[in-house]
């Protein structure tokens, strides 16, 4: 089935008599979808452009060669900072539990991306057996493979420190301490201190931090230099926060500023 011929609503893809179903839809910049959620678990997932998605649970900034793997039932919408080319997959509930019922951000090989690709070629229900069932049980087995990339900004609900998480999602690169972003709210350094542990699981600088590496993904993507980024999130060194991204990726920036830099094989999808 062509591209053209196939659904862009979501919706229709949740009862498709088969365990995974691929769905293309292209977005302009600041196109946003509206708060929904899944029978099935979606791997969100965009060849090029980059994506914001918010749960309940947190934030996530997606850049291309990474998705997001959203477990049936979970409440999230996305929003495109840049012009996207979305091409995600559905799995069918009872299969996607062993990937696990948390959202977590996974790194796209070019193996699975050509084989998402190739089963948007292939009809919604695609025979059985054939093709696409083999594109099917091969998607899945890269999915299992696939390597979790620990990068998430878990989203607090207090009224403070949600004011405070804003402001530093804002302006990343703010040289503000606690003791000023506390000010600014209304609350002592000391209850913001003990809310962002409690609230978001992480500690005030780990949050910030989680912060810095997904403003740096997207600017690498963009193909920024590691100094620029280093300068425009406010370190005082391109080392330093190299160090800090290898320390908790285990891979420093220009891994990933030459990954981008490499380009992705052309495809008519």
């Amino acid at each position: 089935m062509p591209d053209s011929a196939r659904s862009k609503d979501h919706r229709d893809y949740q009862h498709v008599p088969r365990v995974v179903t691929a769905i293309s839809r292209d977005v302009e910049h600041g196109v946003s979808g509206t708060p929904h959620s899944h029978e099935r678990a979606q791997l969100l997932y965009a060849t090029n452009g980059m994506m914001r998605v918010l749960t309940d649970a947190g934030m996530w900034i997606l850049p291309p060669r990474r998705a997001l793997w959203v477990p049936p039932g979970v409440v999230h919408h996305w929003t495109a900072i840049s012009k996207v080319t979305m091409r995600s997959i559905y799995v069918e509930a009872q299969t996607a539990a062993a990937f696990g019922d948390q959202c977590r951000v996974i790194e796209v090989s070019p193996l699975l991306r050509e084989l998402i690709l190739a089963l948007l070629e292939e009809p919604i229900e695609y025979p059985l057996p054939g093709r696409g069932e083999h594109l099917a049980m091969l998607i899945l087995s890269e999915l299992k493979a696939a390597e979790t990339v620990p990068v998430a900004i878990p989203w607090p609900r207090d009224r403070r420190l949600l004011a405070v998480c804003s402001a530093i999602m804002a302006d990343p690169g703010s040289s503000r301490n606690i003791e000023q972003w506390a000010d600014q709210v209304g609350a002592s350094a000391r209850t913001l201190i003990r809310l962002f542990p409690r609230e978001t699981g992480l500690h005030y600088r780990q949050w910030v931090q989680q912060v810095h590496l997904a403003e740096a993904f997207g600017r690498l993507a963009q193909g920024q230099s590691v100094g620029e980024i280093a300068a425009a999130l406010g370190y005082a060194s391109t080392s330093a926060f190299s160090a800090m991204f290898r320390r908790i990726l285990g891979k420093t920036p220009q891994h990933y500023l030459t990954e981008w830099r490499q380009p992705l094989t052309q495809h008519p999808g």
